[in-house]
């Protein structure tokens, strides 16, 4: 295994001195340059964003050649197709917060942006951003979507990508952009996944003020927490550069060696859209695009991985440094021959969410720096004149306080005997939480640093209640927890399941550990075909109740599209049960998009009596791609399939 963080412990890590912009208590920017920099800002994504699409992921194990520069690729075909700009989840989530900004303030809620999650995000979405979708459409809120106990892919790269705008509305406001980049971040990411999306925010807010690339990129390293993973790789990044200031591609191959492959933290995921890494790649393409928009494009795009993230990101900072003419004409005209008289002939046109409008991109850039002068006043700014010029004052000692809210969850499920944790508060302020159920975690469910702690002993439905109160504030939130009896399965005297050519061990689905491994049914077949898995009993069993958890899903296939509970009845006979519920609902859709990972689901039926019983449904599957072979294979994944009589 490779060694992670070795070459960084070498030495203490020590930060040179940098200006910090936040020793004036105010800023001053002229109205007009403020929107002229709000305007690139989202000019520089749409570029980097649209250019680095044709380099997306097609550089990783080799960095791209020295041949600069690039140009936009094949993406140009889909800017002549409607054009003018098109949307993508480098751009599009942002636009879906401004729109969230615009009808509940400059502060929604986690529960107003999951709702806009849910509305608008229907496909097109990966990793991080996709486990917590399919959390939300479970019943949990943020920032339970993006806790590492729920969702499997929080250190990917997700929230890198679609929180400047807070940042971009928070100019010279470095303590508010980060601390409401970091609430947001934690939708769908935790821990260090959150990380590069700090470091970005500071560097954004302090680019209205500051030009100096190495001065932004310390001053997004001092904002990172104490004891993070980021500060070090920046570092390290810091060091590569100095090494082979001529050699990009030498400074890459040391990144890649040491950041990019398979952690104790990343097992089976997709190594290639790590957090860590991507914005180790990032810092490289500041240092060695050394403040040339057109240079650091370029090296966004060769340094590989997840390019197209970190183009768009990096161009969105150097659009907010130098304004909007610091972007070459070329870029923002790329079409030869067009008749455009503005930038991307001023047009952002949805592809990719449901019920997105299109929008001029001008409208966009007003709208959003509109959102920015309501949160400079907010924050203690104002707006003044002197010389006939208008002027934004910035208060850049403000502070981000996230909005007040407990996080719903679906039912909480339990064994009898065996302890259940839910944290569910992780503010770090003066709020007090108090337990409105009688309880102390053994006599029913009690409250512990921010956690509802259960260790039950009988079965039952067992709701808890919690008041938050901050100030004059009170939230207050119920939860149900339900406990099950013994598990059946592990004293079934075999496994049933279908037949097939995986060498995943079946015992799996009833070792009691979920997240540890998932059973893959991988048969060499190209048309659907039925999934069951279930269990046999020497004596009868009173059943009631299956607990399934499907595992992780795979890009191309695992999952069932449609499902039913059978049990085999006096002669042997398979039966189908009255299934009544299916909590939290499974999507069947013969698609990949909805597809939980990790999520359990509770299978009530009508009670039977009997020796065997089986979870059965159809296999799905997708066309895999040219990488992963072509054609379809039509599986099912799972790690945990629970029995109870109660």
């Amino acid at each position: 295994m490779k060694t992670y963080w070795l070459p960084l412990l070498v030495a203490a890590l020590t930060l040179p001195a940098t200006e910090n912009l936040q020793c004036e208590e105010s800023r001053r920017i002229s109205v007009h340059e403020y929107h002229d920099k709000v305007y690139a800002a989202w000019l520089g994504q749409i570029v980097g964003n649209i250019y680095g699409l044709s380099y997306e992921f097609k550089f990783i194990d080799e960095p791209g050649p020295d041949a600069f520069p690039y140009g936009f690729g094949e993406s140009l075909e889909r800017v002549q197709e409607v054009n003018g700009a098109f949307s993508d989840d480098d751009t599009d989530i942002e636009y879906m917060y401004l729109l969230r900004m615009e009808e509940h303030g400059i502060e929604p809620t986690y529960e107003q942006l999951a709702a806009a999650w849910k509305y608008h995000v229907r496909d097109r979405v990966w990793v991080a951003n996709r486990n917590a979708l399919t959390l939300m459409h479970a019943g949990y809120l943020p920032p339970l979507t993006g806790h590492r106990d729920l969702n499997p892919n929080w250190f990917q790269i997700d929230p890198q990508l679609v929180n400047e705008i807070w940042a971009v509305t928070a100019p010279g406001m470095i303590d508010y952009a980060t601390a409401k980049s970091d609430w947001a971040a934690r939708i769908t990411n935790d821990g260090f996944g959150v990380e590069p999306t700090v470091h970005y925010a500071a560097m954004y807010a302090a680019a209205f003020f500051e030009k100096d690339i190495h001065k932004l990129i310390d001053i997004g390293t001092a904002a990172l927490p104490e004891g993070g993973r980021l500060a070090a790789v920046v570092e390290h990044m810091k060091r590569l550069y100095r090494e082979h200031p001529e050699n990009w591609q030498a400074a890459r191959n040391e990144m890649s060696k040491h950041y990019y492959g398979e952690f104790d933290y990343n097992r089976g995921a997709w190594a290639a859209v790590d957090a860590i890494l991507n914005g180790a790649a990032g810092i490289l393409a500041l240092l060695y695009g050394e403040g040339n928009f057109q240079h650091t494009l370029d090296m966004a795009s060769a340094l590989g991985f997840d390019a197209d993230n970190q183009a768009a990101t990096m161009c969105g900072l150097l659009g907010i440094v130098n304004g909007t003419e610091g972007i070459p004409k070329e870029l923002l005209f790329p079409l030869s021959g067009s008749e455009w008289s503005l930038p991307f002939n001023d047009r952002y046109i949805n592809v990719s969410r449901h019920d997105l409008p299109d929008a001029s991109i001008r409208d966009m850039a007003r709208r959003t720096a509109d959102q920015g002068e309501k949160i400079i006043l907010a924050g203690g700014g104002r707006r003044l004149q002197d010389g006939g010029t208008e002027y934004l004052e910035i208060n850049t000692q403000a502070r981000f306080t996230a909005p007040f809210e407990l996080p719903s969850a679906p039912t909480l499920l339990a064994e009898a005997g065996k302890p259940l944790r839910f944290p569910f508060w992780f503010g770090k302020d003066d709020t007090k939480l108090e337990l409105l159920t009688p309880g102390d975690g053994h006599n029913g469910p009690g409250l512990q640093d921010g956690a509802i702690v259960f260790n039950p002993q009988e079965p039952g439905l067992f709701p808890v209640s919690v008041r938050a109160r901050r100030g004059d504030q009170t939230r207050e939130r119920t939860w149900q927890i339900r406990v099950h009896g013994r598990n059946l399965a592990p004293f079934a005297d075999h496994v049933i399941y279908s037949r097939s050519e995986t060498e995943d061990d079946i015992e799996l689905i009833r070792d009691g550990r979920p997240r540890d491994a998932t059973y893959y049914s991988r048969p060499d077949k190209d048309s659907a075909w039925q999934n069951y898995y279930g269990y046999h009993w020497d004596e009868p069993q009173t059943i009631s109740t299956l607990v399934l958890n499907p595992g992780l899903p795979e890009e191309f296939g695992g999952w069932f599209t449609s499902l039913k509970v059978q049990f085999q009845d006096a002669d042997g006979d398979w039966q189908d049960a009255t299934l009544k519920s299916i909590s939290p609902p499974m999507n069947f859709d013969p698609t990949q998009w909805l597809k939980g990972a990790f999520i359990n689901h509770s299978l009530s039926i009508e009670p039977v009596t009997t020796r065997a019983i089986r979870i059965i449904g159809d296999a799905g599957g997708i066309e895999r791609d040219e990488r992963n072979g072509g054609g379809v294979r039509y599986f099912t994944a799972i790690s945990e399939l629970a029995v109870y009589a109660d």
